[in-house]
């Protein structure tokens, strides 16, 4: 099982677009709005390592309004 975290920075007043077009990912297991330097933590969960990396960089990273991205995988 690959897991990974995503730290996400939005454009400034387009947090609850963002919010919706990422619990529209099937893939994101978790999301939460944080306060601090990121806006958005989402925690995703795939099968291989190949299929996490497909998803980050073909849907999140292509969410609109999104200023930034941290994505941190988990060692196992």
């Amino acid at each position: 099982m690959a897991i990974a975290y995503v730290l996400l920075n939005s454009e400034l007043g387009k947090g609850s677009q963002v919010e919706s077009s990422i619990k529209e990912i099937a893939e994101v297991k978790e999301a939460y709005g944080v306060y601090g330097v990121y806006d958005f933590i989402v925690k995703m969960e795939m099968e291989t390592m190949d299929e996490l990396k497909d998803i980050i960089m073909n849907k999140v990273r292509k969410i609109r309004n999104i200023r930034s991205s941290l994505t941190m995988i988990v060692i196992e």
